[in-house]
């Protein structure tokens, strides 16, 4: 079964898959996986190779790679999922990319599910020095889905190589200085930079607009910043900084 299923899975153009158990999947702060589903037995870590355009100077034109990525990746996983109802009448819950997740504010900016720790759980990587998962072939440029399922599927081995070069590149380039502890990424300063026109950006531009007079109303709502607050809403956070992914010399092309 494990085979079929995972020759299914790349026959779609997924790069790599890997089988977890669900008691191997530790992640410190993210939901136990009951919450999504009582009786999981299994996940299914599918990984994609990020597109080199997501590298592109152009910060539009690289968040319309991950984007690009993510529409196919969504797709993929709903087809396996398909495929794991009808024919091993297994549940499933898909976990995409990363939104819609939960928010809270004991729980900020803290995803319902974490990918990275899925992929370690299925043998996809290890983690590096800027805490994202290195493939054994993709380098850092690759991203997760998951596909959680009462399926008891034989789980791969957890990948014991340390892949990492410890370079400290990601750290000296990181604009928000976000990785200076190790072993921690600081998400609130990571997400101020990478996400100039997100939910803290949206509020901050509001509070303006209320103190402003009517007339610097009007020009604060044909200004670029709205524009781009704008956008964003409409498609979802968007990340402006691949930085620690780019800088990463693991997985060069």
């Amino acid at each position: 079964m494990e085979g079929k299923i995972k020759d299914f899975i790349l026959g779609l153009g997924v790069d790599d898959v890997g089988y977890a158990r669900v008691e191997d999947y530790q992640s410190p702060k993210s939901y136990e996986i009951t919450k999504f589903m009582p009786d999981a037995k299994s996940i299914i870590v599918m990984a994609f190779k990020v597109l080199s355009s997501c590298e592109s100077p152009s910060m539009c034109t690289a968040q319309n790679g991950y984007l690009d990525l993510g529409a196919f990746a969504r797709s993929s996983s709903y087809r396996i999922a398909r495929l794991l109802e009808s024919t091993y009448n297994a549940r499933v819950v898909t976990i995409p990319l990363s939104y819609p997740f939960e928010i809270h504010h004991d729980r900020r900016a803290v995803a319902d599910f974490s990918q990275r720790h899925a992929a370690i759980a299925a043998g996809l990587g290890s983690f590096g020095r800027h805490n994202l998962v290195i493939h054994p072939r993709f380098g850092t440029r690759v991203t997760f889905t998951s596909i959680i399922t009462n399926l008891p599927l034989r789980p791969n081995l957890k990948c014991d190589q340390d892949f990492c070069t410890h370079c400290n590149l990601c750290v000296e380039t990181c604009p928000g200085s976000a990785l200076d502890d190790e072993g921690r990424t600081d998400v609130m300063k990571c997400l101020g930079h990478s996400q100039p026109y997100g939910l803290g950006a949206d509020i901050a531009f509001r509070a303006q607009l209320l103190a402003s007079s009517s007339e610097e109303q009007k020009k604060m709502l044909v200004s670029e910043q709205f524009a781009r607050l704008r956008q964003s809403a409409h498609l979802g956070n968007q990340y402006m900084c691949f930085n620690c992914m780019k800088s990463c010399p693991i997985g060069l092309l």
